[in-house]
């Protein structure tokens, strides 16, 4: 399952880049863009994940806090990497104002032209 969870964040990535790119309608655009921001932070995740291999099998990374009586070299072997969860924090607050700003511009649009196709748009404009 290790390649199988990198090449299925890789097709999300791929469906919100084709709705960035391909799709004429500002709606679909900003759920693609939303869907690219969500497989990015997927990536962020899957990188800072990692698999300890114990008697029992293998079970996630413990949490980077340093018990009594563990040694800096045993937790940097079984804790999780925390600078990719603090990224993701601050990506999804970003991504928040970035979508509310985009929401906001497509309603300023609607307004204006009567519709959210991008080919009528431009038409319009004159």
């Amino acid at each position: 399952m290790g390649i199988a969870i990198y090449l299925l964040t890789f097709a999300i990535l791929l469906a919100g880049l084709y709705a960035v790119v391909a799709k004429k309608n500002v709606v679909k655009i900003i759920v693609g863009a939303a869907i690219l921001d969500y497989a990015v932070n997927l990536f962020l995740v899957l990188i800072g994940w990692r698999t300890v291999s114990t008697a029992a099998g293998a079970e996630g990374g413990a949490a980077p806090i340093l018990a009594a009586g563990q040694s800096g070299r045993q937790l940097l072997a079984s804790a999780v990497d925390p600078l990719p969860q603090a990224l993701i924090l601050t990506s999804i607050v970003i991504a928040l104002g970035v979508t509310a700003l985009m929401v906001a511009l497509a309603l300023r649009l609607h307004e204006k032209y009567g519709t959210f196709d991008l080919e009528n748009i431009r038409r319009l404009r004159g």
